[in-house]
């Protein structure tokens, strides 16, 4: 096994971490995991079930979660980059089982392996980890003197993101699409390449969305969750639904709160999806805002940490994995809480640390675990 895990300096191994990083995510998580419980329990109750199964369950994948993020920060800097496309490839192949009658189909989306133990498996989750680790290693190889990664180095990285963002449409998911598209972004910025291919891909999305829109390929329900984003009056028995109730749940919870396990509409089981796409939902409602903003807060943290980790390493690879895990963790907080408070479309990505899904969850915590990786092969 010492040829798999780093040994330099191991009795230091947990003091160089960041723990500032590692509190912030504890934290988070634990937050989340009393909210996934306030949210699910009245529900359960209701239909004469064990009231802690969402419970009992999310505790036993972060555990897991926390064990695959160690593993991940324990091993050795080389192997962790030579067997990184090794989860590339799981993740695509995996998409593509994903969209066949293997996959599991949830309101019009085809995303999920169903798992013994009412356990699903998202791979888009671990997609994007595999996305920023694999662009990382294909930008950092530059052969140029400058550093600067050359066109062909960035056509190849954009391969790496292309072909799982292709079959993350046919599922469809278009949230992840946009947390992907934000993550190669900030991964090409981040690598110095030339502004032209910036602009040029930030204009191709734009023109992909129109055309999306244009020639009818997003379903009904995705049009639908565009349209009530401007108006949800439009439709409010149906697709205007969840924006209302998610604002009366946020609206009703006040300065502090109304306690765990008091909120009226979470008891109600008024909010649909509430442990996973609206957990926010359940934190203002029985947090208040003090508790809201203290999930903000914590978020922030976190990317922060990533990106002072991204700055400080003289790793090109760590520099540019770093911040692409940076721009995951802010760019989708942004968006789950953003269309909590209405003022993003619901995209239906979780939040990270703090919804119910095992494959979020894993998937997040091995990126905490390589952001620890990059860290402490930085104090080598």
């Amino acid at each position: 096994m010492s040829n798999i895990f780093s040994t330099s300096r191991n009795e230091s191994w947990w003091r160089r971490q960041d723990w500032v990083l590692t509190a912030a995510a504890l934290a988070l998580s634990f937050v989340g995991t009393l909210v996934i419980w306030a949210a699910t329990r009245p529900r359960l109750m209701s239909q004469g079930v064990d009231p802690e199964a969402y419970l009992k369950r999310h505790v036993a994948v972060l555990i897991i979660g926390l064990l695959l993020g160690i593993f991940v920060a324990r091993t050795r800097y080389s192997i962790l980059r030579a067997y990184a496309p090794v989860l590339w490839v799981f993740s695509a192949i995996s998409l593509l089982l994903v969209i066949t009658p293997l996959g599991k189909d949830v309101n019009g989306v085809r995303a999920w392996f169903q798992l013994p133990g009412g356990f699903t498996l998202q791979p888009s989750e671990f997609a994007k980890l595999a996305i920023v680790i694999g662009m990382a290693i294909v930008l950092a190889e530059t052969p140029h003197r400058d550093g600067i990664p050359g066109n062909r180095e960035v056509i190849f990285s954009l391969g790496v993101a292309a072909l799982p963002v292709a079959l993350i449409m046919l599922q469809p998911d278009l949230g992840t699409v946009l947390v992907i598209g934000a993550v190669t972004l900030a991964v090409l910025s981040v690598s110095g390449v030339a502004s032209r291919w910036l602009l040029g891909l930030g204009g191709g999305v734009v023109v992909a969305g129109w055309a999306m829109v244009q020639f009818g390929l997003l379903g009904e329900y995705q049009l639908n969750r565009l349209l009530v984003f401007l108006n949800p009056n439009i439709d409010p028995l149906d697709a205007g639904y969840n924006i209302l109730q998610v604002r009366l749940a946020i609206g009703s919870g006040g300065l502090t709160g109304t306690g765990l396990f008091n909120g009226p509409q979470t008891n109600g089981r008024w909010v649909p999806e509430q442990q996973t796409d609206f957990i926010y939902s359940a934190v203002g409602e029985e947090l208040g805002f003090i508790g809201g903003a203290t999930i903000i807060i914590l978020l922030l943290i976190v990317a922060w940490r990533a990106f002072k980790i991204a700055g400080e390493t003289s790793d090109r690879f760590g520099k540019i994995a770093a911040s692409g895990v940076a721009a995951w963790i802010a760019f989708q907080a942004f968006e789950n809480i953003g269309m909590n408070l209405g003022i993003m479309p619901i995209t239906g990505v979780p939040l990270p640390f703090i919804s119910y899904g095992g494959s979020s969850i894993f998937a997040i915590w091995m990126a905490v675990g390589l952001l620890q990786n990059i860290k402490i092969k930085q104090s080598d």
